[in-house]
């Protein structure tokens, strides 16, 4: 089955992989216990030597000693070999959780909806949906993955240069994006197409800055939904900035800053969560640890979870099962009153797996293990709500069949969108470069201009000899 189907109906990809589990003995082994060190080692042994030397205990004492220590050494070395790790297992960092393995339950997981679609309770976080809510959820996540796996398709067949999917944070961004309020304004990086969708923006219009048509293309300020940033871990500054402002206004709006697991390598997160925290601004960071930052995961990045960095500039941090829509939903919500009571920052970490490649120029074949892919495609976002929606009567046969004829319609008017854009005039690259114009940039564009002047003169003279 190929990712796009999967795509399109999550029950096909979750039976062939229902069960597996992606665990990793040797990542997961204990440390093992460090050697006493030389000096102490020799002090112990000195003091037995002179004791040696001074006092010899008879001889039937002695040899009474020494078979007593031929017997208890085997059992010595028995349990010392027992103790020991196997030289094999590779011992992880402290507090780091070994990739895609998804024991993220035991750092303190926020859950409210198991991989099996049981609703569960938490003693902090809560949330209580009614059915039309739910199965809004869900149309959400569906038509988002839809919409992914046709710029996928199209990006293939040379429609776009570039696509980055967001298979399998569905949850993560549907569940955040829905917390929002209408006056929040929210930082994505580029990936965050389950946002955009929950903020009312076009799915359409994300596709121009990948077909090379605009640098952007929609409005930011009409939906509150900044523009696509590819430069990594800048929109935190960005975000910060922001807020900042907002505090100043006095407004109890607050700021959403989107970023991966490896962008919380960059140094312009630790400036944005240094600002933040000083000035107290209305930001909720929300990290979308995705378990790769292309090639590299997340225990090579960082010793503890990453929610727990917040603690060390000053703020709270809370880690959600990303792939738990009802959860991040609960989660984001109070991440957001946190902020907008003049509480400060906050950081979310969304526990979640990104199934598909990092873009689509990526090989992820190349880096990780199927299985890994199979554990986590067992924890299925979409498949997990559907679950519980079937099993609570909520939505019925008609309300699935009526949201595959939305997603086909969405999908065609997808592909028309993008083979009917219009290419951009090749002389607006110099517009809105400075208020008042420049020498330089005139003196470009004159240039430009003749160069592309040169290709019609070839043309036109091909033509003249019958070409």
């Amino acid at each position: 089955m190929t990712e796009s189907t999967a795509a399109r109906d999550p029950r096909r990809s979750s039976k062939r992989t229902s069960g597996s589990d992606g665990g990793s003995a040797a990542a997961t082994a204990a440390p093992e216990t460090p050697a006493a060190p030389a000096k102490k080692a020799a002090a112990r042994k000195t003091p037995a030597k002179k004791a040696t030397a001074n006092a010899k205990p008879p001889a039937k004492k002695a040899a009474a000693k020494k078979t007593a220590a031929k017997k208890t050494a085997p059992a010595r070395k028995t349990a010392e070999a027992a103790a020991k790790p196997a030289k094999s297992a590779k011992a992880a960092p402290p507090g780091a959780v070994p990739p895609g393995d998804g024991s993220a339950d035991a750092l303190e997981l926020v859950q409210l909806l198991t991989p099996e679609g049981e609703r569960v309770e938490h003693p902090e976080y809560a949330v209580d949906p009614s059915p039309e809510e739910l199965r809004g959820l869900y149309r959400d996540m569906v038509l988002t993955r839809r919409f992914d796996a046709e710029a996928v398709t199209l990006q293939r067949q040379g429609e776009l240069g570039l696509w980055p999917s967001l298979l399998g944070q569905e949850a993560a961004q549907v569940g955040s994006g829905r917390a929002t309020r209408e006056d929040d304004y929210v930082f994505p990086t580029y990936r965050e197409h389950g946002v955009a969708w929950c903020r009312g923006v076009d799915p359409t219009l994300l596709l121009g800055m990948f077909r090379g048509v605009n640098n952007g293309g929609w409005d930011p300020n009409s939906n509150n939904f900044h523009l696509y940033t590819i430069v990594i871990g800048s929109q935190t500054l960005h975000a910060t900035g922001y807020a900042m402002g907002v505090a100043k206004d006095g407004a109890d709006s607050a700021v959403v800053a989107y970023f991966g697991d490896g962008a919380s390598s960059q140094g312009d997160v630790a400036e944005a969560f240094t600002f933040a925290a000083v000035y107290n601004a209305p930001v909720v960071f929300f990290c979308q640890n995705n378990q790769w930052a292309i090639s590299e995961p997340t225990e090579r990045q960082s010793r503890v979870p990453l929610y727990r960095r917040a603690a060390g500039y000053g703020f709270p941090g809370v880690r959600v099962d990303g792939n738990d829509v009802l959860a991040v939903l609960a989660v984001t919500r109070k991440a957001l009153e946190h902020a907008r009571s003049g509480q400060g920052p906050m950081l979310v970490e969304a526990y979640t797996y990104r199934m598909g490649a990092h873009t689509t120029s990526d090989d992820p074949t190349r880096y990780r293990r199927d299985d890994e892919r199979a554990a986590w495609e067992a924890k299925d976002p979409i498949l997990r709500l559907r679950t519980l929606l079937e099993r609570e009567h909520l939505a019925d046969e008609a309300f699935f069949a009526e949201l595959d004829e939305e997603s086909d319609a969405l999908a065609k008017r997808v592909r028309e969108a993008i083979r009917t854009m219009a290419d951009p005039d090749p002389m607006a690259i110099f517009e809105n470069i400075y208020a008042d114009g420049h020498a330089v940039v005139d003196e470009e564009r004159t240039q430009y201009a003749a160069y592309q002047a040169s290709f019609a003169d070839e043309a036109g003279a091909a033509a003249g000899k019958g070409y």
